[in-house]
């Protein structure tokens, strides 16, 4: 209710008196002290805007006491917030300088339209009593785990002899211990906080149920790709015989990530590229990597000869420690051999560059030393022969091709290929006695 009509209402209240003299009714009476404070407030409110339209009038410089000074927050479309970003324009400006979007657009949008409340005070019965029965689930999961940590302590402590051989108590123990792990993602896979954080990108990795919904949403999409990728472009069996991914490897140029089996500029090869190898299973594994071009033209037997554009032994990996830069590796790892750019000749077919991420037996470092004196070539590289004779496991694989283009040429000259400039062109096939064309038999 606004003051003039709080106004008009008070003067209905008070009795209109005929009779001249000093009576006054009770109603008028109280209301009298009321309508004087709203006469008042009005006045102070008329006065405080005509000061102000006074002001805008004024010549003068304000004083340094009259001038209020408010700091205003940058525009949403300059500095937007990841949370509540629903433009695609802005996302991409977000993604361009290397943050990416919170969630899904409908939920940043629903954000937007809601005040800021903790995720797990919603005001929601049905979801605070859902949340109660997934708590008194938990607890029982954990009440589980204790004793199964038990179990295993107790095992632990037997000797082999009496736990029924040392083969025996291993395959228990690893038994109790897969068993344990899949309480821990039970425990938590129904919980509406966890599943928030990892869809936000916010998940723990080195928590069994973070690293086990990442595997689920890889085998999902990207494996697929990649396993179709290098069944599909023969990679699998032309350089190693099977692969089985457990881990998913991202790769990059120049900060630009690169799609399984997509075409690379001559250009924008020749920098070392790096790799993001996500690994979902807890602890460190030590791995060798490898880069194969198995199209290497051959013109003096008219084949195709394999060629290794990189190799490294005892790369670490974790689920936490995933970045991976071909030209700058940790300490403990050994480079045998660099990154080579590729280049593939004019009139050539199009070259595959596999990489692949092979686990070394029981996570024991290999001796790179003596891998380099026994002689490792570049040219006519056998990675089958490599893998068996190391005992390596391929856990994960990527890939990309290069043709030749317009860069071809001059990567070539910098590189000091003496082939920069030729031109391969497919040989003529004389065609079969019984096929050819015998003017003579047409009369």
């Amino acid at each position: 209710m606004s003051t003039s009509q709080l106004r008009k209402l008070l003067r209905k209240q008070q009795p209109r008196s005929y009779i001249a003299g000093p009576a006054m009714s009770h109603c008028e009476v109280a209301s009298k002290p009321l309508l004087r404070a709203l006469n008042h407030s009005s006045a102070a409110k008329f006065a405080i805007t005509s000061l102000q339209s006074k002001r805008l009038f004024q010549t003068t410089a304000v004083s340094q006491d009259e001038a209020q000074v408010e700091t205003k927050p940058a525009p949403f479309y300059k500095n937007p917030d990841p949370a509540l970003v629903t433009i695609p324009r802005l996302e991409r400006k977000l993604m361009k300088s290397g943050v990416s979007p919170i969630g899904s657009r409908r939920r940043r949008a629903a954000l937007q339209r809601t005040e800021n409340i903790p995720f797990e005070l919603l005001p929601y019965q049905c979801f605070q009593e859902a949340r109660k029965v997934l708590q008194a689930d938990r607890q029982e999961k954990l009440n589980d785990i204790a004793r199964e940590q038990a179990r295993v302590e107790r095992l632990r402590a037997l000797s082999d002899e009496e736990a029924g051989g040392a083969n025996v108590k291993k395959s228990k123990l690893g038994a109790i211990e897969k068993h344990l792990e899949n309480l821990k993602v039970w425990a938590d896979i129904n919980d509406p906080v966890v599943k928030k954080k990892f869809e936000d990108g916010q998940g723990d990795m080195n928590l069994p149920i973070y690293r086990h919904l990442a595997d689920k949403q890889w085998r999902e999409y990207r494996r697929l790709i990649i396993v179709q990728r290098i069944t599909q472009m023969k990679v699998i069996p032309d350089v190693l015989p099977s692969c089985d991914p457990i881990v998913d490897v991202k790769l990059y140029f120049d900060g630009k990530g690169i799609s399984p089996g997509s075409f690379v500029d001559s250009r924008l090869s020749m920098n070392t590229p790096k790799l993001n190898v996500q690994s979902f299973e807890a602890g460190q594994k030590l791995v060798t990597i490898a880069v194969v071009n198995p199209d290497i033209p051959n013109v003096e037997t008219n084949g195709f000869d394999s060629q290794c554009h990189y190799l490294a032994v005892n790369v670490p990996i974790s689920p936490t420690d995933t970045h991976i830069d071909l030209g700058k590796l940790p300490e403990t790892a050994s480079l045998l051999l660099p990154w080579l750019a590729p280049a593939a000749q004019k009139g050539s077919p199009y070259h595959r560059l596999s990489f692949f991420v092979m686990e070394q037996k029981d996570n024991q470092p290999l001796d790179a030393a003596a891998i380099k004196e026994k002689g490792v070539e570049r040219q006519d590289f056998r990675l089958r022969a490599l893998q068996s004779k190391h005992q390596l496991k391929p856990i994960g694989a990527a890939l990309f091709r290069t043709q030749w283009d317009e860069n071809t040429d001059e990567v070539m000259r910098e590189l000091g290929m003496d082939t920069a400039g030729f031109e391969l062109r497919r040989k003529r096939v004389e065609p079969l006695p019984y096929k050819r064309r015998n003017p003579s038999s047409f009369r």
